[in-house]
């Protein structure tokens, strides 16, 4: 069956699958953000989306659980300041002091786990880190100018940072 260039087809039973394991976790994601029924749908339907047009660009499908539920919070995140009237704004920063409340939604032992690890790393991956899963729709400059590092250094810094994070979080797992 051809296919152009932004989709993907996906095997029926993989995708009942995915939608089995991980729809009710992307809905408790988009409610969190008191979304309306309607707004949390749409927020669900977008992530659903948004893996339809980037399904062969995943490259751990192990994690695909993660990629949706984060694309789900970004769309949620989205729909909340459109339905409020915002625009996206400098980050505040007395929210990055605040656990993800999603995180204990989605997987509260593993959310856990990770904010436990999340405060062994020292700084600025602590602090860079928090940024992007507290505002996702950061843009590189304002959180350069936020953790006073060069834009440049912003996206090699925050692989370096998630690499840590994630062996410790391994680390953890294998023991």
């Amino acid at each position: 069956m051809p296919t152009d260039n932004s989709f993907t087809i996906i095997d029926q039973t993989a995708w009942e699958d995915l939608v089995a394991r991980f729809d009710g976790r992307m809905w408790a994601v988009a409610r969190a953000f008191g979304l309306s029924a309607a707004d949390a749908a749409d927020a669900v339907q977008g992530a659903w989306l948004r893996l339809v047009e980037n399904a062969d660009a995943i490259r751990d499908p192990e994690r695909i659980g993660a990629w949706l539920v984060t694309t789900t919070r970004h769309e949620a995140a989205r729909l909340s300041r459109k339905a409020r009237g915002e625009v996206a704004s400098d980050l505040d920063v007395a929210d990055t002091a605040l656990p993800d409340p999603t995180a204990a939604v989605v997987d509260a032992d593993f959310g856990r786990q990770v904010w436990r690890r999340l405060d062994l790393l020292g700084e600025p991956c602590r602090s860079l880190i928090r940024l992007y899963v507290l505002h996702p729709e950061a843009r590189y400059a304002q959180i350069a100018v936020r953790l006073d590092l060069p834009v440049g250094s912003i996206g090699p810094t925050r692989a370096r940072c998630m690499a840590r994070l994630r062996a410790l979080v391994e680390e953890e797992e294998a023991r």
